[in-house]
């Protein structure tokens, strides 16, 4: 049996045993990784061909409201955090706008993603980054902390990627 399909075999093993069984992430609809945490997953919306926790240790916090656009990927231990608490009483949240991450962006391992942040389409946090402030232009490496832009991406060969991408779902469909 190829390695692919043990691997894909055995994560839908451990996603049905920690889901099902132990009942953790278990209002979550789709497959996460047994170290993945969503909380308020209703307040999670996703695109197509984007399934936020499957990589390890993922925390979405998403009590006020997250949106991650079609074929966005998430690295290792990604922290995307709606919520906050009160500077004075930490036990009341504080409401916060919600976070939106564009298409075909790339969040790479333990990036950071606080309220209310806006991030356009095709953009790439670098690993480690801790998003304070909204990218919505896209097409953008952000890193550091907090994240700046550090290279603008061609719009041309971004979208050029993309128009790929979506030819290859709809043969594929």
């Amino acid at each position: 049996m190829p390695l692919k399909q043990v691997c894909s075999r055995s994560f839908r093993l451990l996603d049905f045993l920690f889901r099902k069984v132990f009942r953790q992430n278990a209002k979550v609809s789709w497959a996460v990784h047994h170290t993945a945490t969503i909380h308020h997953p209703q307040g999670l919306d996703v695109g197509v061909g984007t399934w936020p926790g499957d990589s390890p240790g993922v925390y979405i916090n998403a009590s006020n409201g997250v949106y991650i656009g079609d074929y966005t990927n998430l690295g290792p231990n990604v922290g995307i955090i709606s919520g906050n608490h009160d500077l004075y009483n930490n036990d009341l949240m504080v409401s916060a706008p919600p976070i939106h991450i564009g298409r075909f962006c790339w969040l790479g391992m333990g990036a950071v993603v606080l309220p209310g942040v806006r991030l356009g389409d095709f953009t790439i946090v670098g690993a480690g980054a801790v998003v304070t402030q909204s990218f919505e232009e896209g097409y953008c490496v952000v890193a550091g902390n907090p994240a700046r832009v550090i290279k603008k991406l061609s719009k041309d060969e971004c979208d050029k990627q993309a128009k790929l991408r979506n030819a290859a779902q709809t043969d594929f469909a």
